[in-house]
């Protein structure tokens, strides 16, 4: 890949050019992250708009049509739903775990097989997500098992 940085005129906006033959997943999410200029995420706590680093975000959860982000210190609500998570946060550091959680894979502790062809992921704050059956080929290729 070439990289090609030009300074423009003052009067010129920001310009972002992409040529390739296709746009895959990885190209896309960089692309919107230049648009939306997203370092930080936010999330609601206590009628109030908070902004936290993606890293800190140990997991999401969707739980009764609500979906929650969880740091080691707080529960946080996000207006997001877990698809459009996944779409947006880099899927080699968040992995859907199961039909209701997206795990960040750096805050796993580790890795215990369960009944049913099941894993079980700790996570740092002690947490227990159960991995489906069908994201775990994928868990296994992004930790190289």
């Amino acid at each position: 890949m070439k990289v090609t940085i030009l300074e423009k005129k003052a009067d010129e906006e920001d310009e972002l050019i992409v040529k390739c033959d296709y746009l895959d997943e990885s190209l896309t999410k960089l692309i919107n992250q230049f648009k939306t200029g997203k370092g930080k995420m936010n999330f609601y706590k206590d009628s109030k708009i908070v902004f936290v680093d993606p890293e800190e975000v140990l997991y999401f959860e969707s739980v009764d049509d609500k979906v929650f982000a969880y740091t080691k210190d707080s529960v946080y609500e996000t207006k997001s739903k877990l698809y459009q998570l996944e779409e947006e946060l880099p899927a080699s550091i968040f992995f859907r775990a199961n039909k209701a959680v997206i795990v960040n894979l750096d805050k796993i502790d580790s890795l215990t097989p369960v009944f049913g062809g099941r894993f079980e992921a700790v996570l740092e704050n002690g947490y227990k997500v159960m991995i489906s059956r069908n994201y775990l080929n994928t868990l296994k290729e992004l930790l190289g098992l």
